[in-house]
C-alpha cells in the first residue's frame, strides 16, 4: 500500500470534500482509516494505520537432541502449561462494533464494570460510541471480570478483546 504523506494528503482532501466521515482502506496487510471530525471543530482529520503483526520466532526442539533430564523438563514444561490453560478458561466479551470505548455513561460517574467485580448475564459493562451514538454492551456471561483489556476513551476495532470473564 501506499503510504507517503502525498498519499494521505489527497485522501484526506477527498475525505473534505464529501459527506463521507470514514474511510478505511486494508491493502496487503496493512490499514489505512482516515476519519473526519464535525465541521466546527475546525481540525484536520486524524488518520490511523495499523501494520500487520509480527510471527515470534519459536525454534522447533527435537527430544531426541536433547539429553535425557532435558527433555523430561521440557515434558513438564508443556504438561504444566496445558494445565493452566485448562484451569483458566476465560469467556471473551469482544467488541460488536467500530468505535470508542467508555467504562463510565458520564466523565463524572462510576465505571458499569470493575476488575474482580461479579456481572451476571445481561449486565452492562461499557458503552461504544459509534457515530455519535452510545451503544450499551452487555456480558454474555455471568462470572467475574478478570481483565478490562482497553483503556477509558480508547478507539475499538471490530471483534476487539475488551473484557475477560471468569465464569
Amino acid at each position: 500500500m501506499k503510504t507517503d504523506l502525498n498519499y494521505i494528503k489527497k485522501l484526506i482532501k477527498i475525505l473534505e470534500g464529501s459527506e463521507v466521515n470514514e474511510l478505511e482502506i486494508e491493502e496487503e496487510g496493512t490499514k489505512l482509516r482516515v476519519l473526519k471530525n464535525k465541521p466546527s471543530e475546525n481540525q484536520i482529520p486524524q488518520f490511523i494505520t495499523y501494520a500487520p503483526p509480527v510471527q515470534q520466532y519459536q525454534p522447533q526442539v527435537s527430544q531426541a537432541s536433547l539429553s535425557q533430564p532435558q527433555a523430561e523438563h521440557l515434558i513438564k514444561e508443556e504438561k504444566k502449561e496445558e494445565s493452566q490453560e485448562s484451569v483458566k478458561k476465560l469467556l471473551e466479551v469482544r467488541s460488536p462494533i467500530v468505535g470508542t470505548f467508555y467504562r463510565a455513561p458520564s466523565p463524572n460517574a462510576d465505571p458499569y464494570a470493575q476488575v474482580g467485580q461479579q456481572v451476571s448475564k445481561g449486565a452492562v459493562l461499557c458503552i461504544i460510541e459509534a457515530m455519535k451514538l452510545m451503544n450499551e454492551i452487555e456480558s454474555d456471561y455471568s462470572g467475574k471480570i478478570m481483565k478490562i483489556h482497553v483503556e477509558n476513551a480508547q478507539p475499538v476495532e471490530y471483534n476487539q478483546l475488551l473484557f475477560s470473564i471468569e465464569p
